[in-house]
């Protein structure tokens, strides 16, 4: 049995891997969807003052406090750079990164560094309630959808799980300075649907920091996966595992 801990991305909240979870689940591994500070069932706590950082934290808190070991630790999005830091902090325990259609940062990096079109959602942020919040996008027309998503039934009960964006979790940078992080294995999977003009990816080195090759995963469909091919994604964490 591996343990999967799955890190949803930025406006969203743990919820959107109820498809996921009952297929690792029933394929006898245990798996854990938090939501993180400021979203979900703890979207009360959200504030000027939760940043990258505070993320970090809630996914090194849960590792520790439930004694997870070999975890595959999965981020989706923005939480490609909470899963780094988490994986920071307490690599001995993660098994695997997965970087789920997300952002892969160096040392000292923010999420403006690694997408810059970030700074225009933190502009925009500016003139909002306090200045902090950064609203969920508007949904756009097919095949961008919201997040990738374009069902109706499935839009509606997305748009259920979104929160504003704290500005600062995009300001912060992230520490990666454990050189037992670079052992790590990691795999990224890339949704290979339509994106919307901006968003770019970096392009994924031929060689792991751990020095073997690249693994570069794929999905047709937009970026949140998890809601339009469940079945699919887990059919690849899956095959991560023993």
């Amino acid at each position: 049995m591996s343990t999967f801990l799955l890190v949803h991305g930025a406006w969203h909240s743990g919820r959107c891997w109820e498809r996921v979870v009952p297929l690792l689940e029933s394929a006898g591994h245990r798996v854990l969807a938090p939501s993180l500070t400021g979203y979900g069932d703890k979207a009360h706590l959200a504030g000027p003052e939760v940043g990258l950082d505070t993320h970090v934290g809630d996914v090194v808190g849960l590792i520790r406090e439930a004694d997870l070991t070999e975890v595959v630790l999965v981020g989706h999005s923005y939480a490609g750079l909470v899963v780094s830091g988490a994986a920071n902090e307490v690599p001995e325990r993660i098994a695997h990164l997965v970087y789920l259609d997300a952002m892969v940062p160096e040392h000292g990096e923010s999420a403006v560094d690694v997408m810059p079109v970030t700074r225009q959602l933190i502009d925009l942020a500016a003139g909002s309630d306090g200045g902090w919040r950064v609203p969920p996008p508007p949904e756009l027309p097919a095949p961008l959808g919201l997040f990738g998503v374009t069902d109706p039934a499935d839009v509606a009960w997305l748009r259920t799980l979104l929160s504003d964006q704290p500005v600062r979790c995009l300001e912060q940078p992230v520490r990666l300075d454990d050189p037992a992080l670079n052992a790590i294995p990691r795999t990224h999977i890339h949704c290979t649907g339509a994106r919307p003009e901006g968003i770019t990816r970096r392009p994924v080195p031929p060689v792991q920091p751990n020095g073997t090759p690249a693994r570069v995963l794929e999905l047709p469909t937009g970026h949140d996966c998890m809601i339009t091919m469940p079945a699919e994604l887990s059919e690849l964490l899956l095959g991560l595992v023993p």
